[in-house]
């Protein structure tokens, strides 16, 4: 039988000649791994008799542990001594400038954060949804008709089923609409407002930030981008109610007070409705909002249309109300002059640096939302 005395011995030795680690990591499989020596050693119990046993047992049980023991030690030592050397070496200057924060915030958050600010001090609440919808919430609850250019293929990303009608997977988070129809990716945030209406009681006074989805593409459209809609419905309210709101929040969200004028125009969920348009002036490449003779249509508005109420379940003998929406990325090219949408996804690092936002600066009606 082997010596288990020269065998400790041995590895006594080695774990004491170890630099590093990898090398006390060698000795431990050498030793004590599934097919380290001193296992090897123990499995051979299973051939000794039992006068053996009582004797050998213990004693490599012992070993293994002795073992074990000082590997473990050894590790302990190894570790100190790398964190002391690291110590030692990895010293900091505390002379040397601090290092300016690389990162900025994405105009379009920016822009979204300064609208909620704004329209939370009104009394305003933030409400979302999901960005694939079905038909009943993107077109047919809000009043579109049957044959509208807005449910063709040209204006719509339309989702394609991956089996048959029935048996199609629909994306997680979305329900089933009553009648079936396809899903879309959302064409306006106003299914929002349907959602709203239909699970909760008015009175209601909602914004509805959010990506939209539309088939366009060129310096002022992209087939991705971001509205706020705005929804109040409550007993006696009227147009005044939609200007006022509309007009303090273009004075608020430039900074400067802003000529304002309403248009007659047609939405199929609003009526009346309306476009409203800010007074500007071209000064070189950039618009100035607020001063000039020039016109520009920045939003659309208009008085909720009582089919809409109906189809979410309010009573419009009882309740009446207005709704708006505006373009995110086309409000912040305005305030913050910048020429191509395009360029907002594009995800150029010198384009962020040069129009992004400290992120530790909140917006604040107080200090300035910029």
């Amino acid at each position: 039988m082997t010596d288990l005395n020269a065998v400790k011995d041995k590895y006594i030795a080695q774990i004491g000649e170890a630099l590093d680690l990898k090398a006390l990591d060698d000795i431990r499989v050498t030793a004590l791994g599934k097919k380290g020596e001193i296992s090897m050693m123990m499995r051979g119990l299973g051939q000794m008799s039992p006068e053996e046993k009582k004797i050998m047992g213990p004693a490599l049980n012992g070993l293994k542990n002795d073992i074990a023991a000082l590997i473990d030690a050894r590790k302990t030592s190894l570790e100190d001594a790398a964190l002391d050397a690291a110590l030692a070496s990895e010293v900091m200057d505390m002379s040397l400038p601090v290092g300016r924060t690389s990162g900025t915030l994405h105009p379009v958050q920016q822009v979204m954060e300064e609208m909620a600010v704004i329209f939370s001090d009104m009394g305003f609440a933030v409400a979302e949804g999901p960005d694939i919808e079905d038909d009943f919430h993107n077109f047919t609850a809000l009043n579109f008709p049957p044959g509208h250019p807005a449910r063709d293929m040209h204006d719509t990303f339309f989702m394609v089923p991956t089996r048959g009608e029935e048996g199609a997977e629909r994306p997680t988070g979305t329900e089933k609409s009553p009648d079936g129809e396809k899903k879309v990716l959302r064409t306006h945030t106003s299914p929002v407002q349907i959602r709203t209406m239909i699970n909760q009681k008015p009175p209601i006074r909602i914004i509805a930030p959010g990506r939209t989805y539309r088939c366009d593409s060129d310096q002022t459209h992209t087939p991705m981008f971001h509205q706020v809609e705005g929804l109040v419905i409550d007993k006696d309210i009227h147009m005044g109610h939609l200007k006022g709101c509309l007009m303090d929040f273009v004075s608020a969200f430039f900074e400067t007070d802003v000529d304002v004028q309403f248009r007659p125009h047609h939405f199929p969920f609003t009526e009346p409705s309306a476009e409203m348009d800010v007074r500007y002036e071209r000064d070189g490449a950039s618009i100035k909002i607020g001063s000039g003779e020039k016109w520009m249509e920045i939003l659309g508005c208009g008085m909720v249309h009582p089919n809409v109420l109906r189809n979410c379940g309010i009573d419009p003998n009882e309740y009446q109300g207005f709704a708006f929406g505006m373009g995110v990325d086309r409000l912040a090219m305005l305030k913050y002059g910048m020429p191509d949408l395009r360029d907002m996804f594009a995800a150029d690092t010198r384009w962020l640096s040069h129009y992004g936002f400290n992120p530790l600066l909140q917006a604040s009606l107080v200090s300035g939302l910029s």
